[in-house]
């Protein structure tokens, strides 16, 4: 998959203000219907937060995944999240989430969406970049970690 088609920087928020995961959430989803084409923005939220319900997304090294599969989309949307102070996410290593992965896809079409996964885990299992990208002062930055 490639990154550089789909991540812009305005998919990117390097300065998360919520302090919460259901906060975080919503702050993200704000990020793809703001960039995205959303058809029910309350759907999408409400698929997410059922997702996250039946399985904390909060994963180890301060990463949390939070996705939904909705007919709220027609298409894979993205958001990427920087927290500086870290939210619980109920990660598996009990660790603060910084770098918040949010993505929502058609019930449809899981490829474009595992595909994604694939390809942003790889990036996130390097140290340096995880680093880089919590530290990073400018979306222009992390966006260039990312792709």
């Amino acid at each position: 998959m490639n990154l550089k088609k789909i991540l812009k920087k305005s998919n990117i928020c390097i300065d998360l203000k919520s302090t919460d995961k259901k906060s975080v959430i919503s702050e993200m989803l704000d990020i793809i219907i703001s960039n995205g084409i959303v058809k029910d923005p309350e759907g999408a939220l409400k698929a997410l937060y059922e997702r996250e319900e039946k399985m904390s997304t909060g994963m180890e090294m301060g990463i949390a995944i939070p996705h939904a599969r909705t007919d709220a989309v027609s298409e894979l949307q993205i958001a990427v999240g920087i927290s500086r102070k870290g939210v619980d996410f109920e990660a598996l290593d009990g660790e603060p989430s910084r770098i918040i992965i949010m993505t929502l896809s058609p019930t449809a079409r899981s490829g474009p969406h595992i595909q994604f996964i694939a390809a942003i885990s790889n990036i996130l299992s390097d140290f340096n970049k995880r680093e880089g990208l919590i530290k990073a002062a400018t979306v222009e930055e992390a966006l260039k970690i990312l792709i």
